[in-house]
């Protein structure tokens, strides 16, 4: 079995070549968490802090969040989720830097505290704006 947050090495290789290529664009990512109890989402402060410092980061990278929605269940599939999140960033290069902003450090140990599962979705960003 993987680890959820380990990234999918082919998936990162087809985004650092697009990334480094001419036909680099903006890329939505779509977002399926389920969050530990401990986070209390949604209005729990471990939570809170967490979407904050993501939104920080987000603003450093152009990017943001278009919308965030909580998940009522899943009539087709098995896996339980909290929130989907979409959120834009300007070009696949400013996703990859999402590690190296300043406030990243942060924003991961607190993803790492309050989410207990997660799924993105690469998906067009041209579409929305």
């Amino acid at each position: 079995m993987s680890d959820q947050f380990e990234p999918n090495a082919m998936e990162f290789s087809k985004i650092n070549k697009i990334a480094v290529s001419a036909e680099d664009k903006a890329v939505l990512m779509l977002n399926l968490n389920r969050y530990v109890p401990k986070a209390a989402y949604p209005n729990g402060e471990l939570y809170i802090n967490y979407m904050r410092a993501l939104n920080q980061l987000l603003e450093q990278l152009g990017g943001r969040i278009l919308w965030q929605m909580p998940s009522f269940g899943q009539p087709l599939g098995g896996e339980k989720l909290h929130e989907i999140i979409a959120i834009w960033y300007p070009s696949h290069k400013a996703f990859l830097n999402l590690r190296e902003m300043p406030g990243s450090a942060e924003n991961f140990k607190l993803r790492g505290m309050c989410v207990e599962y997660a799924v993105l979705h690469r998906c067009p960003g041209d579409m929305f704006l």
